[in-house]
C-alpha cells in the first residue's frame, strides 16, 4: 500500500518470536487479512496476534499503545486492545513491535450489526468516554497519529490537492463548497481530550450482533473532539446519525467540523487506497457521500 513499507511474513515474525519470546515460538502464526494501513497482523496461537507497524511513521505507535491503553481500558465502554509484550528491532526487521491479546470479533459491519440505533448510542458512549478521561501527558498530534485532532484548517492545502485529484470522479465544485463551509465553522477553544483518532468501520468489532470492541490506537491522541465525529460519517446512517448526536454532549460548530473530518478523511484516503485497499477506499468514499448528503440535507 505505500512506496516506504517494509515487508513482513510469517517465518519473519517466527524468528523474532524465537528470538525475544521463546515461550510463545511453537505456538501456529497466521497472517490475518487487513484493511489497516499502518501494521501487519499476524494471530498468534489462539489467544494472541502480533503486530508489526508497515512503514517509519507508524513506529512511534509501539510505545505510545504499550503506555496509554492500559491506562485507558479501565474507563471505556467498549473492549480495546491489551498489550502483553513489546519486541524490538532483530532478524532485518527495523522496528519495534508488539504482542496483544487476541480480541475476539468480526469487523462490524453493519450488516453484522442487530440494532444500529443501539450501536449508534454505544459508540456516542464510548467517545463520550474517551473524551472525559484525563489527558494530562497525553501525546499531541503529530506524524504518528496522522496528525489527528488538529484544527481543521490545517488539513486544508492536503484536501484540496485530493480533491484536484479527484476531478472527474466527483463533483469537485460542490464537494470544495461543502468543504469550504466546514472550514468557516468556530474552531475549538477547549482543552484537548482524548481521541482514538480512527473510527472507523474496519477499527470495530462485533460479536452476536453488537459493538464489542475498538481496535488500532495507532491514532490516539490528544485533540479537537471533533475528529472522532467522523464516524458519524464513516460509519453510520442519516438516521443513527441522528442518535448518535443526541447522546453526545456536542455543539454546532463541533459537528460541523467533524462532518469535515469525515469529508477530509475520505477525500484524502480515496485516491491514494483506490487501487491497492478496496475496503478503506469504500470506507472513503461513503464518507464522502454521507457528508454531501447531510450538508445538503442541512444546509
Amino acid at each position: 500500500m505505500h512506496a516506504d513499507e517494509v515487508d513482513t511474513d510469517v517465518s519473519l515474525v517466527g524468528r523474532l518470536l524465537a528470538a525475544q519470546f521463546p515461550q510463545w515460538a511453537d505456538l501456529p502464526i497466521e497472517p490475518v487479512p487487513s484493511a489497516g494501513t499502518d501494521n501487519a497482523l499476524y494471530r498468534l496461537g489462539e489467544d494472541m496476534a502480533v503486530r508489526l507497524p508497515r512503514v517509519l511513521r507508524a513506529t512511534g505507535q509501539v510505545e505510545k499503545e504499550h503506555r496509554w491503553l492500559p491506562r485507558l481500558a479501565p474507563h471505556l465502554p467498549l473492549a480495546i486492545p491489551v498489550p502483553l509484550a513489546k519486541g524490538t528491532p532483530a532478524e532485518g526487521y527495523p522496528w519495534h513491535w508488539s504482542v496483544y491479546r487476541w480480541l475476539e470479533g468480526e469487523t462490524a459491519t453493519i450488516e453484522r450489526i442487530a440494532d444500529p440505533r443501539q450501536a449508534a448510542t454505544e459508540l456516542a458512549q464510548f467517545v463520550a468516554a474517551l473524551q472525559r478521561i484525563d489527558p494530562t501527558g497525553g501525546p499531541p498530534p503529530g506524524p504518528d497519529n496522522s496528525f489527528r485532532g488538529v484544527p481543521l484548517a490545517r488539513r486544508d492545502a492536503h484536501t484540496r490537492a485530493a480533491i484536484a485529484a479527484l476531478d472527474g470522479m466527483l463533483d469537485t465544485g460542490t464537494v470544495t463548497a461543502v468543504w469550504e463551509a466546514a472550514l468557516q465553522a468556530p474552531a475549538w477553544q477547549g482543552p484537548a481530550v482524548w481521541i482514538h483518532g480512527d473510527l472507523l468501520a474496519a477499527n470495530l468489532l462485533a460479536q452476536h450482533g453488537r459493538l464489542s470492541a475498538v481496535i488500532d490506537f495507532g491514532c490516539l491522541g490528544l485533540g479537537d473532539p471533533a475528529c472522532d465525529l467522523m464516524v458519524a460519517w464513516t460509519y453510520l446512517s442519516a438516521e443513527t446519525r441522528d442518535i448518535f448526536r443526541a447522546a453526545l454532549p456536542v455543539d454546532d460548530a463541533t459537528w460541523a467540523r467533524g462532518r469535515g473530518w469525515a469529508l477530509s478523511f475520505g477525500l484524502i484516503a480515496l485516491p491514494y487506497y483506490q487501487s491497492t485497499n478496496p475496503v478503506l477506499a469504500g470506507i472513503a468514499r461513503y464518507a464522502i457521500d454521507e457528508a454531501l448528503a447531510d450538508h445538503e440535507a442541512t444546509a
